[in-house]
């Protein structure tokens, strides 16, 4: 059922992103690796066989000329992964305008720009939305107001666009991450005290990949999960629910 079916993946030249990518591909899916990194995305497009596609997906219009182009020139579009962010750890009093604008740009922004194109040109019989939230949107995590916002937005943006896009079979969803290590999170994945309290609070121990986190989006695409919608999918080694031990 996968066959012929295109995928768009917003943020492709991310750890995450990237994973993504390379797992859809081994489903079967037609992917477009999207994002501004050019060199990056042709890289991954040569390695796994993906589609590159340059766009900033803080801007509609030029998102939505990627899924049309996607729909129209590679195969129907089946759906979106949106899998761009930020990282910024800092205090509300701390976080400047600037910063704070940036956060929201790269995380929900991007994320109901994805919404707003895929739901224009996925294939009429139905497909799936995919974004990326954070156990920090979900848990009072100091030093996290900027992302918690942007995560928390996406969340309700999941359980609105999951509501209005049911009539038309298009599954909406989220995961919601703990500490992974990507290149995004390397200054805190490669210091050492940092480390340690920060995997302190996963009941797991560790911190996840970036095949983890893909993993569990590539599930949620699937059309095998034809019947869920709606939900913020924990992936984070019990941060959000467990008590660490």
């Amino acid at each position: 059922m996968v066959h012929n079916r295109s995928i768009v993946v917003i943020g492709a030249s991310g750890g995450v992103g990237g994973a993504v990518v390379r797992q859809l591909r081994q489903v079967g899916f037609h992917v477009i690796a999207a994002g501004r990194k050019r060199e990056s995305l042709q890289a991954l497009a040569l390695e796994c066989g993906a589609v590159p596609y340059e766009v900033d997906a803080t801007d509609f219009s030029a998102t939505t000329a990627c899924m049309k182009w996607a729909a129209e020139t590679v195969a129907p579009l089946y759906g979106a992964v949106n899998c761009a962010g930020s990282l910024l750890l800092k205090a509300a009093h701390r976080t400047s305008s600037e910063e704070y604008a940036s956060v929201i740009a790269a995380s929900l922004t991007t994320a109901f720009s994805t919404v707003h194109a895929a739901t224009q040109h996925i294939d009429r019989e139905g497909g799936s939305v995919v974004l990326v939230s954070s156990a920090a949107a979900r848990i009072g995590l100091a030093n996290h107001e900027a992302i918690a916002a942007a995560k928390g937005g996406i969340n309700g943006l999941v359980l609105s666009a999951a509501t209005s896009y049911a009539p038309r079979n298009i599954r909406v969803n989220a995961v919601a991450p703990g500490l992974t290590a990507t290149p995004l999170t390397r200054s805190l994945t490669e210091n050492e005290t940092v480390l340690k309290g920060s995997l302190q609070l996963h009941a797991l121990r560790r911190a996840g990949t970036p095949e983890d986190i893909a993993r569990a989006i590539v599930f949620l695409m699937h059309p095998d999960q034809s019947w869920l919608t709606g939900q913020i999918l924990g992936v984070d080694g019990g941060l959000a629910d467990l008590k660490a031990r």
